[in-house]
């Protein structure tokens, strides 16, 4: 048996998790190598490990987190409104296999944005692709696409997201097409795919905020339907850096 020509045809196959695993293997005594079902099952495993791993990996690339934050990195408290029984709700990410939206509030400095990459770190990890935007960089990226013609491309790849991260929600005016370009997008995904919203702004003054009394009812009757809320309170944490 050649077992290095096994070795290639699994890397021209793109197996690496099982060419890998093959590989430790055979560096084993041959009294120590698993019998033939329980090495195929070693292997698949491996493969399976191997694909989980580089998805998560390209998933974590593609979201454009602001931060690489953890779950277990978000500090709770009750100064802060939030424990770790409200976290250890969302750590499963049903919330976005039933198309729920987060709406994430709180004075600036408390860590709405930091606590936003957890949920969407923690999501890629539960294979769940996930974009982050603030609102500059979604303002942008919706004139851009009027301007050159790729719109609807933009909508169909933000409708295939399954968690849509708006930070910064508030921060700076909507012109009438970002607001219909949101609304589009909220319709797009509205029982559909999860959205998550963190915002200086209580959810109160939203409609305010989005100045057009029809299209903020649209905007808002999709974000809150089905929504957790999350207000962060207590003292700026960049005082503590």
């Amino acid at each position: 048996m050649n077992t290095e020509a096994t070795l290639e045809q699994l890397r021209e196959l793109k197996l690496h998790g099982m060419a890998r695993g093959y590989q430790a293997v055979l560096s084993l005594p041959v009294n120590s190598q698993p019998e033939a079902h329980e090495l195929l099952a070693q292997l698949v495993q491996q493969e399976l490990e191997n694909k989980c791993f580089k998805r998560t990996e390209m998933y974590l690339r593609l979201s454009k987190l602001r931060y690489a934050a953890l779950l277990e990195e978000v500090k709770c408290s009750t100064e802060r409104n939030l424990t770790r029984q409200q976290l250890g709700l969302l750590a499963d990410c049903s919330w976005i296999e039933r198309a729920e939206n987060i709406l994430l509030c709180g004075a600036t400095g408390v860590g709405k944005s930091f606590l936003a990459c957890a949920l969407g770190h923690q999501a890629c990890l539960m294979g769940y692709k996930t974009l982050y935007l603030n609102m500059n960089r979604f303002v942008e990226k919706v004139t851009l696409a009027k301007l050159d013609g790729t719109f609807i491309k933009l909508l169909n790849q933000i409708e295939k997201t399954w968690l849509l991260i708006l930070d910064d929600f508030g921060l700076q005016p909507l012109n009438a097409d970002t607001r219909l370009a949101l609304l589009q997008i909220l319709e797009d995904r509205y029982r559909k795919k999860a959205t998550l919203v963190a915002s200086q702004l209580p959810v109160a003054k939203w409609h305010e905020y989005l100045t057009d009394p029809s299209l903020a009812d649209a905007i808002l009757d999709r974000l809150t339907a089905h929504a957790h809320r999350l207000d962060l309170k207590g003292k700026s944490l960049r005082h503590n850096d």
